[in-house]
């Protein structure tokens, strides 16, 4: 298969050398990243500056590799347009921590991904746990390679993104693979003032996950060590409550 690689946490993220690697082994390779970080940025694009592509180097790789100026969307939309050529599919990652839960919305990861399932191209994207000390991709690499090797004889739908979530765990301590649904993740967040050079009221922000009792989701499942993909797809309608809203505004 011929496959472009992307993220939000740059072209020199641990994660994405990581995926590049593994992948480059058994497929044809072209990476395409942000320059620099660009995490939780969402499904932005870049209208008003013009967007500059240079050509990386990824050390011990045999792969084409180029850094993109502008979001993780705008990697995939002028990566297919001018860099890759015929694409068969596209994953987004391995992102450093999870995007499980409404986190999707804000994923720079995800968005990536969904911009492939756009222009009608299969596409996954792959999140891992991490803590402040261990930043470890081998179990996530595995898993990739299993989804995809089920996903190319069985489910490879252009308009479908296979989101995939690790925990921090090692392969021995995983408990299972779930397929699940998206749950709902809310944040307390603090913003702190900050020392601004230009304006007087400048704060950074630090957010710490609400604690919650839901089940069957993937915020429930990877935190009981399970690995979780869910589907997702780029058309928001909810169309349980769309004949009932039908019945409300007959206007």
């Amino acid at each position: 298969m011929r496959i472009l690689i992307t993220n939000d946490d740059g072209i020199k993220a641990k994660g994405i050398y990581n995926l590049a690697k593994v992948l480059s082994e058994h497929h044809e390779v072209i990476v395409v990243a942000p320059r620099g970080q660009r995490s939780a940025c969402g499904h932005s694009i870049t209208l008003w500056e013009p967007i500059n592509i240079k050509e990386e180097t990824l050390e011990g790789l045999n792969v084409k590799a180029y850094s993109i100026s502008g979001t993780p969307a705008d990697c995939v939309r002028i990566g297919l347009d001018k860099l890759t050529g015929p694409i068969d599919m596209v994953i987004s990652g391995i992102n450093r921590g999870l995007n499980v839960g409404t986190d999707v919305i804000y994923s720079g990861t995800v968005s990536a991904a969904i911009e492939a399932a756009i222009c009608n191209i299969p596409s996954m994207a792959v999140s891992q746990e991490i803590s402040k000390d261990i930043e470890e991709y081998d179990v996530a690499c595995k898993y990739v390679l299993k989804v995809l090797d089920i996903a190319k004889d069985k489910y490879m739908k252009d308009d479908v993104v296979l989101n995939l979530n690790i925990p921090l765990k090692e392969e021995k301590d995983i408990k299972g693979f779930k397929i699940a649904k998206i749950g709902k993740t809310t944040y307390t967040n603090k913003y702190i003032k900050v020392e601004g050079k230009e304006f007087k009221e400048t704060y950074s922000v630090e957010g710490t996950m609400d604690e919650r009792n839901y089940v069957d989701d993937d915020v429930y499942y990877v935190k009981q060590g399970y690995i979780t993909l869910t589907p997702l797809h780029y058309d928001l309608t909810n169309f349980k409550i769309l004949k009932e809203v039908e019945g409300i505004f007959n206007i």
